[in-house]
């Protein structure tokens, strides 16, 4: 069975290009569009991972790694534009098992998704 792993990601070309990597190694992909759809889905669909942007509608990408963090141990990986210290402690702090600013080279990726699982 495929590792899962849930996007939560509000630009719709990031999403197709994180979807259209992810499958073609061998991921099967979950998008939510907003940090609240991301919390749905997270609980509907119980992944093996997490991609998770911080900038988000609904709410942010710190909040819903936070709330998944006090649910369960499933790996997250912040993936954003958010890239000073400040905004990388934040999201360790928050629970993220890794941070990944963008622009992202898919290689390096994929490597820190490996590690983490």
């Amino acid at each position: 069975m495929a590792i899962s792993v849930l996007v939560v990601e509000d630009d719709k070309n990031i999403q197709d290009l994180l979807q259209l990597y992810l499958e073609k190694e061998g991921y099967a992909v979950t998008i939510a569009s907003d940090g609240g759809q991301g919390l749905t889905k997270f609980r509907a669909i119980k992944p093996d991972l997490v991609l998770l942007d911080v900038m988000m509608p609904v709410m942010n990408g710190w909040e819903v790694c936070k709330t998944i963090r006090a649910e369960s141990r499933t790996p997250v990986i912040m993936l954003t534009a958010k890239g000073e210290v400040d905004d990388k402690i934040t999201g360790l702090k928050a629970g993220a098992d890794d941070y990944v600013t963008k622009p992202f080279e898919m290689r390096e990726l994929i490597a820190r998704i490996e590690a983490v699982l």
